[in-house]
């Protein structure tokens, strides 16, 4: 009959998720499926809202990558009402992106996938948290950590309204001009953002790379796909978080496309599986053609391992500096391990703190010019950003009253859920023989889709049949009398 091993709630991400994992009588694994058991809906309760308050709704989609969801939104009523940024307008919302994009990833990457290398991917689970990395590297570290976001959060609650919720986007630009006082603090808060990115990566290279065992877990195959990239790229397809173009590369680095937000339909399928409430994202012109990579598969990634592969570089000198010695210590573009991602965040990091630093000395940054009002009638508009967790698109339309009859969301998340359900179906059926299953190699197959730093909550806004629902009802004396089920 075999057996059947669940990690149910799978760990340190955002949202909600599960692992069933199926063992034969051999003790192998059969298949490994990643499961997201919830729902959302936040399409469904866009429409009959008001154009405008799109940004301030999909904010609440998720509490850790909010800006991305704002901004993408703030995006696509800029292009539904018609109407051009000014310059200060467009630089104030990338400077506060590229901050919001350094606080998250330092969240990922001390509290959520951090802890697998810092602590060990099989110590015990009562360890592999935020605590067992102060413990490992020290408290003077943690404060810095700490000290950082807390930092980058004070900037976004001033300058953006909310850290958590912004309220600053609006149709043709933002709701606030940056004073010369701000622009200060932020200038000084982004060189204290760039030696902070070269501590986190002087700190991955300590921990992890003069590590043989952790590099050798890396490149190992149970973590490797090769699949297609895909990431928005500036005009010299160079990696950019708030414009550009989107780009994708075959599994051998070839660009396969580049098109503009626009045209994204043209490009982009989603597939539905029912065994899970989310959409899984494919490329139109290879198809869909199951769970599997290579090239004539239309899967593929997005996220920091997607961008660095898609992308022919960084703008900015010290990110180049160490995307070039990420790819030499890895043989070379495209890097095709998943537990690189780790690696690439941080780049990316350094990246929007250095890109911080640029926009928050700009001149311009402190004009007063920063927002143009919209005159035309609303019909249909597209936003895409790069979010933390890949690339994000939303797609709104209105009638001629600027109420929503229609919303798209293809949140960043979906991107790799195709990849995510193999690298864990893959990680299973590598770490599992004999029927031997214990913690540290179930934490080890979480390791497979923690990696991605997925967000579930996003990404689950697909109905393919009715939701799991059970009802008990207690007595006084707190007896089970009736159970009411819907499977």
């Amino acid at each position: 009959m075999g057996t059947r091993v669940s990690i149910d709630p799978i760990t340190r991400l955002e949202g909600h998720g599960k692992i069933d994992i199926f063992i034969n009588d051999k003790g192998d694994v059969d298949r490994a499926y990643f499961q997201v058991p919830e729902l959302r809906g936040f399409e469904q309760f866009a429409k009959g809202r008001p154009a405008e308050d799109m940004p301030q709704i999909t904010s609440r989609i998720c509490g850790v990558c909010p800006m991305a969801h704002h901004m993408a939104s703030s995006k696509a009523l800029d292009d539904l009402y018609k109407v051009q940024l000014p310059s200060t307008a467009k630089k104030i919302r990338e400077l506060m992106y590229n901050v919001f994009f350094i606080e998250d990833h330092a969240l990922h990457f001390f509290y959520l996938g951090g802890p697998d290398f810092i602590v060990g991917p099989k110590a015990p689970k009562a360890e592999r948290n935020i605590l067992g990395v102060l413990g490992k590297v020290g408290m003077e570290i943690g404060k810095e950590v700490i000290g950082m976001r807390r930092e980058l959060r004070t900037l976004m609650n001033d300058i953006c309204g909310k850290a958590i919720h912004p309220v600053f986007g609006l149709p043709g630009g933002v709701s606030k001009v940056i004073t010369r006082e701000e622009q200060q603090r932020l200038i000084e808060v982004s060189k204290h953002a760039v030696e902070f990115g070269k501590f986190c990566l002087k700190a991955f290279d300590d921990i992890v790379l003069k590590n043989p065992e952790y590099v050798k877990l890396i490149t190992s195959g149970t973590y490797t796909h090769r699949t297609y990239y895909m990431g928005m790229v500036d005009a010299d397809n160079r990696i950019n978080f708030y414009d550009g173009d989107i780009r994708v590369v075959d599994p051998d680095g070839k660009e396969r496309v580049k098109f503009a937000p626009r045209d994204y339909l043209q490009h982009i399928g989603e597939h539905v599986e029912q065994w899970s409430y989310v959409k899984f994202c494919f490329l139109k012109d290879v198809g869909w053609n199951g769970f599997k990579d290579g090239k004539e598969s239309g899967v593929y990634a997005v996220a920091p391992i997607g961008r660095l592969n898609a992308a022919e570089g960084f703008p900015t000198p010290l990110a180049q500096q160490a995307a070039d010695k990420y790819f030499s210590t890895l043989g070379g573009k495209p890097v095709h391990y998943t537990l690189a991602t780790n690696w690439a965040r941080l780049i990316e990091l350094l990246y929007s703190a250095e890109r911080m630093r640029e926009l928050a000395a700009d001149p311009e940054i402190d004009s007063s010019d920063v927002r143009a009002i919209p005159t035309e009638k609303p019909t249909e508009g597209i936003g895409i950003v790069e979010a933390p967790r890949g690339t994000l698109i939303h797609h709104y339309k209105t009638d001629d009253r600027g109420l929503i009859t229609d919303a798209n969301l293809i949140v960043a998340t979906q991107g790799n859920l195709a990849r995510i359900a193999l690298s864990v179906d893959k990680a299973a059926r590598g770490l599992i023989h004999a029927g031997r299953v214990d913690d540290g190699i179930l934490n080890m197959v979480e390791m497979a889709f923690r990696a991605y730093d997925p967000c579930n909550g996003c990404a689950t806004h697909s109905l393919p049949g009715q939701m799991p629902l059970v009802v008990s009802v207690y007595d006084s004396k707190h007896n089970l009398t009736q159970e009411i089920r819907r499977d």
